[in-house]
């Protein structure tokens, strides 16, 4: 049974059971505990928290997840993998306990003829906690399992919740045992790789307090309203249907292993320590692109932070697993399509939007495989290091610093450093990744605690959501519901004070989709609050931070809240021209050149794209023609509210990352010229824009270009500035502007005509010097020591002029070290002759010492080495220095 399959029936199971089916949520969440969505209740939590109410009493999904914490172990184990699919049931208040178990053994039991997964009653084992009696009694009343498979377990293994205070419960795991081939009898307790858990019952009905760890905690009582939240993996359901030892051999996931045994002429499974380790590479490759694929799909794009850095590091270690299995070759345009046929049935829009995803793909592969180059010349120096202090192993700062500032994977390191003879300090390595992990754990968590502080706002939301009127009206009678400090709830607040306020209804738009919030003020008798801020902490609330400027505010206290119509107006400006860009780089550039970004405020906007390249000057003046072209034509600007399946049908497009609910917000300006899913304000005409002017174009990561621009009064101001620019340069060169262009290029040609003119006779006279230089060479040991300071002397005149030393001393046994560059950045180069080396003179080991002296670091072949410092009142020492490694090397 394919993995699609299982999905297919896992939903319409729980359909045809009064579940309503809620479509998998992006991987990309708006909650800022996670970096990515990890668990299928995610999408649900502010309804078991109470922090909003649920649509509907019960839902099923099967949720899109990704974990990396146990990446290092992915390939090695049967059960690791970063990107996994979550089937779920979930109930609000409605059924509890022996329905959930009802529900889990008739759908893991029931013939496959009639829509069950067939498993063997025989085969199946649970697990429970320690004290649920009640859901022991079930799994027996119900599955009718004999005791011994009803294994008991502690808080550790059979207890839920969600790290902070707020809901929890028991719950009841179940194995299915794979038989003998796969480890020792005795259920889960005993072996859980031949007892492989598929679905988790979380039970949740107490309300918790203080948690200190996952088996620590205080319980306050029982939850008013008993919840079910289940999680299937879907993965590890189909590796058991599919007859295979591991979730990378299902068929979601093994084509791409198979492409990478095409490409690497390696074989999987083959055996043997060796074997060993090249299935474990072909199973990060596959893993890692699968996740990839779907990260990018969702919005994702690589980068040097939080989500982005994810992304790198997978697509990085995808490329480097194919080196080590020989592949130096671009892998990705080899691998990824693969993966986007395998998973295509079930996520039909990583097909839809390929073009998208492998631009962004095969970009970072581009910029991987150019800083592999680049490490893998400080991997060299790092070598060169290690051998000149007689070290064994590269240190494990140095792979670290290799790993963590230049992008070079540690497998590589060990690789290359075997190759040159020398070992790693892993020890160190492992150490130093370690306090990273920790680092990054701690901040983790320093973000789930700060998420505690969100209690109040649950608080206020349960008292109600919070309307705009802000579509119609930018004036609203509204009352203070509540007065927020510090994260407690307060009753008043005095003049001075920065607090956040909550309002019954508010005109104010909260920050979100990309436009920043509004501002304006909220008065009252003798009271006056100026608006800095307006946000949505939690779903339907909205939460204005404001100063009091004015009087003292009481919850509960009547208010006029009031936006600023100018302020107003420009954001609905920047909006609406983000919206006009987006449609002018689609026209322009094609329907791949999808936003995954924006962030707009009165008078600016940026919008991120995807695009694999810059944009010429003529295509982005193509960009700006079509979208002024745009408000030319004044077009019309509308908003309609629709169910999502008719907003898709209707070709809206969606931003990366959001999630919307069933009914949707459509913006259209001139039809399906721009037609989008938005909650923003908006223009009416476009022509209310004014003016949009492209002021920056630049790269934000591996296919992702951004455009920058100023919008109505800000695009006049920014051409006004340019004009006078151009009017005061073309009255300076006695020019008509239009001849301004060809006039600067004139002046640029005679410029670099006549820097070059100036270079090359500063080099004749440096070389006029050779003759002078060569008669200070003094004899050392038989062999001819010139060191000079070629004072103001830099880059290749320096390198030119030792060069041409060391021709006129070929004859004989010579060193030559010549130091010039500038008094903060002293340039040191080193050159020795065919009978220096004899004598075992290696100029990159001369040039170090030097290097060090002028405080810098320096390197290179035997023949020629070149270095620096900072330090240019040290030029005698360091040649000085050179001297004595000369006479240290020729008397041992």
């Amino acid at each position: 049974m394919n993995t699609a399959e299982i999905r297919r029936r896992f939903l319409d199971y729980f359909a045809s059971r009064g579940h309503e089916v809620v479509p998998s949520a992006p991987l990309l969440y708006n909650d800022p505990t996670l970096l990515f969505v990890n668990a299928g209740m995610v999408p649900f939590k502010p309804y078991f928290t109470g922090a909003e109410t649920p649509p509907y009493d019960r839902a099923t999904s099967v949720q899109k997840c990704v974990r990396t914490l146990d990446i290092e172990e992915v390939g090695k184990t049967t059960r690791h993998g970063t990107f996994f699919q979550m089937n779920g049931n979930f109930s609000f208040g409605d059924y509890f306990k022996a329905e959930a178990i009802r529900y889990a053994w008739e759908l893991v039991t029931g013939s496959q003829d009639a829509g069950g997964l067939g498993f063997d009653p025989d085969s199946v084992w649970v697990t429970v906690l320690h004290s649920d009696d009640e859901a022991a009694a079930l799994w027996a009343n119900i599955a009718g399992l004999p005791a011994e498979r009803i294994q008991r377990r502690g808080l550790l293994d059979n207890y839920w919740h969600m790290g902070i205070p707020g809901p929890g419960g028991p719950c009841s795991e179940i194995y299915i045992d794979r038989g003998p081939a796969y480890g020792r009898d005795g259920g889960p307790v005993v072996d859980e790789d031949r007892f492989l858990e598929i679905w988790n019952l979380v039970f949740m009905q107490e309300e918790l307090a203080t948690v200190r760890a996952k088996d620590d905690f205080d319980i306050v009582g029982d939850l008013p309203r008993k919840n079910i939240d289940t999680g299937m993996g879907l993965e590890r359901v189909a590796l058991l249907l599919q007859g295979v030892d591991n979730l990378y051999e299902i068929d979601q996931v093994f084509p791409v292993i198979t492409r990478a045994t095409e490409l690497s002429s390696r074989t999987y499974g083959a055996g043997g320590p060796e074997g060993h380790t090249d299935d474990v590479r072909m199973r990060v490759v596959a893993d890692h692109i699968r996740s990839g694929l779907m990260l990018i799909a969702d919005g994702v794009t690589p980068g040097n932070e939080g989500r982005g850095y994810v992304l790198r590091r997978l697509l990085r270690r995808t490329v480097r697993s194919m080196r080590l299995l020989g592949v130096h070759e671009p892998v990705l345009p080899e691998l990824l399509p693969v993966s986007r046929d395998a998973m295509g049935e079930a996520y039909p829009e990583v097909v839809a939007n390929f073009d998208r995803i492998s631009a962004i793909a095969y970009g970072e592969e581009d910029a991987f495989r150019r800083t592999l180059t680049t490490g893998t010349q400080i991997f060299d120096l790092a070598v060169a290091d290690a051998r000149q202090s007689a070290a064994p192993s590269l240190s494990g700062e140095r792979a670290f610093q290799l790993h963590d500032t230049y992008g070079f994977p540690i497998d590589l390191t060990l690789e290359m450093a075997s190759e040159q003879g020398l070992a790693v300090d892993e020890t160190g390595f492992r150490r130093l990744m370690a306090e990273q992990r920790d680092r990054a754990k701690a901040d983790a968590k320093s973000k789930k605690a700060g998420a505690v502080g969100s209690e109040v706002y649950r608080e206020l939301r349960v008292l109600g959501l919070t309307p705009f009127t802000g579509y119609e009206e930018l004036v609203t009678e509204s009352r203070v519901r509540g007065i927020v400090r510090d994260g407690e709830l307060v009753p008043a607040a005095s003049e001075g004070d920065v607090v956040e306020v909550v309002l019954d209804q508010t005109p104010f738009y909260a920050e979100s989709g990309g436009q920043d919030s509004d501002a304006g003020v909220i008065t009252a008798d003798g009271v006056r609050l100026e608006v800095v801020d307006v946000q949505r902490p939690v779903k339907g609330l909205v939460v204005h931070r404001v100063r009091v400027a004015e009087g003292e505010l009481r919850s509960g206290t009547e208010v006029l809240a009031a936006v600023d119509g100018e302020w107003r107006l420009g954001a609905c400006q920047a909006h609406s021209g983000t919206h006009v860009m987006h449609a002018a780089l689609r026209q322009v550039l094609g329907p791949t050149a999808l936003q995954s970004g924006s962030y707009n405020k009165p008078g600016y906007l940026r919008l991120d794209f995807a695009w694999p390249s810059g944009l010429s000057p003529a295509l982005r003046s193509d960009v700006e023609e079509a979208a002024n072209a745009a408000l030319r034509l004044d077009l019309d600007v509308t908003a309609a509210y629709m169910t999502l399946a008719r907003a898709k049908e209707l070709g809206a497009l969606a931003l990366f990352g959001e999630t919307y609910g069933e009914e949707v917000r459509v913006v259209e300006m001139g039809g399906p010229w721009s037609r989008e899913l938005c909650g923003g304000t908006h223009v009416q005409h476009a022509s209310q824009i004014g003016l949009v002017t492209i002021n920056a174009e630049s790269s934000v990561g591996s296919g992702v270009r951004r455009v920058e621009a100023f919008v109505g009064i800000e695009a006049f101001r920014y051409l006004a500035k340019e004009r006078a620019l151009v009017s005061g340069l073309s009255d300076a060169l006695k020019v008509q502007p239009d001849q301004l262009s060809d006039r600067v290029s004139r002046l640029v040609e005679q410029l670099r005509a006549a820097e070059k003119q100036i270079a090359d006779l500063k080099s004749r006279n440096v070389l006029a010097e050779v003759g002078a230089i060569v008669a200070t060479a003094h004899d050392m040991w038989g062999v001819s020591y010139v060191g000079h300071h070629a004072e103001g002397v830099t880059g290749g005149d320096l390198r030119t002029l030792a060069l041409e030393l060391r021709n006129r001393l070929q004859d004989r046994a010579a060193v030559i070290a010549v130091v010039g560059g500038t008094p903060d950045k002293p340039s040191v180069v080193i050159v020795t002759t065919a009978g220096a080396r004899d004598r075992r003179l290696k100029a990159g080991d001369l040039v170090r010492a030097a290097s060090e002296i002028l405080g810098g670091r320096g390197g290179g072949k035997d023949d020629i080495a070149q270095g620096g410092g900072t330090d240019g009142t040290k030029v005698a020492d360091a040649l000085t220095a050179v001297e004595h490694a000369i006479g240290h090397t020729l008397q041992s």
